[in-house]
């Protein structure tokens, strides 16, 4: 099952009736204005203005923001997007039986005082059952948090809720960092591992080629990071190596049958950083991302702080936690994207057959699997969702 997500029967009328109540029909794009980069049909939130930045600043200087973005049509009483259902039956996810024992953090900048409620309410609406959550500062303290932030506040709720959706059995761990320097984000990071998380989410981003201080090479932990949403190009964290790169894709239903493409607003593409040793592309000298991708628009989210309700945001900030709770399901933490690289079996344990193209590709890779899904010209590998979407967890 390498192109298309069928649903299990016993399923289909459930998850049909969700997703055109939710982000299977108007909420989901699959098309929009032209790419002036490759000329491609793409869509654009920044063109359209069908979403804005939850966290908008400085990306340098040591500086990062979060990557999530809020459509629209804004928060109110209406549950509208993609849930639970749609993510476990599209991606064949283990999500009753599997999970527990497991700890994933969320490493994320400032406060959101709300977020154990929001987590109850996302959780409660999808019967999710009672989630096993801890919020700690940097210093592992559950007190003394930092000042409360709503854009970071809105990433926080999105983070701890795509892990649930994915693996609600996961215990899940929120490390609030004193603010969105790297020292701080990173003082967070390092704090994950001493709590006892062994899969570790990150879904901000920023500088480019910025040293790490050693924050993501704890051996034995999964760490993933975000690609963005500006199109070609990556970021820190996402392009270190022992890091996974999470590229974006767009989620279809067509009756029974779930399908996706790239999304092109995706970070990806060639880095700045050195070209790991399993890395073997032959057109970036440098580190290549992505390794893997999920869906990263029109999904449903609960979030209060300091107003609001049910919403639909999307962002590879969605991608990043989804999967670190199917890394949480299969619990087998691996550094970095080697896992994929290295594996020969991929082919039969992704979905891999994305198509579709990066926004914003430099002209010698227009057309080449650095910017274009499903090319065929590396293996079943592409730039934008690296070696494809989840399709079970025995790649995990």
């Amino acid at each position: 099952m390498n192109g298309t997500l069928k649903l299990a029967a016993p399923l289909v009328f459930a998850v049909a009736v969700s997703a055109c109540n939710a982000g299977g029909s108007t909420s989901v794009p699959v098309a929009g204005g032209q790419s002036t980069a490759t000329g491609a049909t793409t869509f654009d939130w920044q063109k359209t203005h069908e979403a804005y930045r939850a966290c908008n600043g400085a990306r340098t200087g040591g500086q990062m923001q979060c990557d999530a973005l809020i459509l629209n049509q804004g928060f109110g009483p209406l549950v509208n997007g993609w849930k639970p259902l749609d993510f476990q039956t599209a991606y064949n996810l283990p999500s009753s039986t599997k999970g527990a024992g497991t700890i994933v953090a969320v490493v994320d900048a400032f406060d959101n005082p709300n977020v154990a409620s929001d987590l109850t309410t996302y959780r409660n609406e999808f019967n999710l059952g009672k989630v096993k959550f801890g919020k700690y500062n940097q210093k592992g303290q559950k007190k003394n948090y930092p000042q409360g932030n709503s854009g970071w506040g809105t990433e926080i709720d999105l983070d701890v809720q795509m892990v649930s959706a994915s693996c609600p059995k996961c215990t899940i761990y929120l490390i609030e960092a004193n603010d969105n320097y790297t020292n701080n984000l990173y003082a967070a990071e390092k704090e994950a591992v001493k709590l006892g998380a062994t899969i570790i989410t990150n879904s901000w981003g920023g500088g480019g080629g910025s040293p790490s201080g050693g924050a993501f090479d704890h051996k034995g932990i999964t760490y993933l990071a975000s690609a963005g949403d500006g199109g070609y190009g990556m970021q820190d964290p996402a392009d270190y190596d022992n890091v996974l790169s999470i590229g974006g894709t767009l989620l279809h239903l067509t009756g029974s049958t779930y399908t996706e493409t790239v999304w092109p607003s995706s970070g990806g593409g060639c880095s700045v950083e050195t070209k790991p040793s399993w890395q073997k592309d032959p057109l970036c000298s440098n580190r290549t991302g992505n390794d893997i991708a999920a869906v990263a628009y029109g999904v449903a989210l609960y979030d209060t702080y300091p107003t609001g309700g049910w919403g639909e945001v999307g962002g590879t900030s969605v991608s990043s936690p989804l999967l670190a709770g199917v890394f949480g399901l299969a619990g087998n933490p691996q550094q970095g994207g080697k896992l994929f690289w290295t594996n020969k079996k991929i082919k039969k344990e992704m979905h891999s057959t994305i198509s579709g193209n990066l926004n914003g590709c430099p002209s010698q890779y227009v057309g080449t699997y650095i910017c274009d899904g499903d090319t065929g010209q590396f293996k079943t590998y592409s730039g934008p969702a690296g070696w494809g979407s989840p399709d079970g967890i025995a790649a995990f």
